[in-house]
């Protein structure tokens, strides 16, 4: 039996987890449900692709993933239900989906089509269920060609390969700050040229692959004094990442909040 994972920005307080958990167990008892997360900030939809293709990954062929983020049925946001890397991701064709098949194309898409009289929420646990069964996408579903892109995930490239401008895609629990600047893409401009990555008023002039780089522990224990320092590293997903060391929003506040970034900020790399 397949594992049903859910994504939503239900958040913890109302029914909604706990209905669309108890309709999938209706429909089929003996289902593995997992939670990926339901504190997606509401209707942000580049902040759900970005936790979906770190988390999805992690997760065995065959598993179904409900993506229920701005998901109401209108006739500029349908449904689809796609096979893409050994996974199905069942959501609506709102762009969620293109940050993950913009690496790797999707084998199958289909606009789902089984609705009738079901909402969006009932639809969704419908096409889960029915793809744990071991059915096909084309019995819910008519084939599609095109899904919808987020364009903001993609970083500008100036036309002299001199210069990147990404920018925040999501703020971690932390207060760590994450831009769609990949490493891959960062070493393909760069070619190993020096560089500044400017973010507001800072610059970075290294960029690290783990945040106790910033630690010389040559020098005794004493003498170390990291906590609050700014640095930037490639983060365990390998996008450019900018971060306060020891960093905590209820006290002393991260890289968010003391460098004053926020969703959809710009952050540039410059190579020299």
């Amino acid at each position: 039996m397949s594992l049903i994972t859910l994504t939503t920005d239900f958040g913890t307080k109302d029914h909604f987890i706990g209905a669309m958990k108890g309709a999938i167990y209706t429909e089929l008892n003996d289902a593995r449900v997992v939670d990926i997360s339901h504190q997606i900030t509401p209707f942000n939809i580049t902040e759900t692709a970005y936790i979906l293709k770190n988390a999805y990954k992690k997760f065995p062929k065959g598993s179904i993933h409900i993506i229920d983020v701005d998901s109401e049925l209108s006739i500029e946001n349908k449904h689809i239900a796609i096979a893409l890397d050994g996974h199905y991701f069942i959501c609506a064709n709102n762009g969620i989906i293109s940050m993950i098949s913009s690496e790797i194309k999707p084998d199958k898409v289909v606009e789902i089509n089984i609705h009738n009289s079901l909402s969006s929420f009932s639809a969704f646990v419908k096409v889960a269920c029915h793809i744990a069964r071991g059915g096909t996408l084309e019995v819910i579903g008519k084939p599609i060609a095109d899904i919808k892109q987020i364009n903001e995930v993609q970083p500008y490239i100036n036309t002299e390969n001199n210069q990147i401008i990404g920018s925040v895609i999501y703020i971690d629990n932390y207060g760590n700050v994450i831009t769609n600047i990949t490493r891959k893409l960062f070493h393909e401009i760069g070619k190993s040229r020096p560089f500044e990555v400017k973010a507001r008023n800072y610059t970075f002039k290294k960029v690290l692959n783990r945040y106790n780089e910033i630690i010389n522990f040559e020098s005794t224990k004493e003498l170390r004094d990291y906590d609050g320092q700014k640095l930037a590293l490639f983060n365990s997903s390998d996008y450019l990442e900018i971060a306060i060391y020891k960093s905590n929003l209820k006290s002393v506040g991260g890289a968010s909040t003391l460098l004053g970034l926020d969703y959809r900020d710009s952050i540039t790399v410059r190579f020299l």
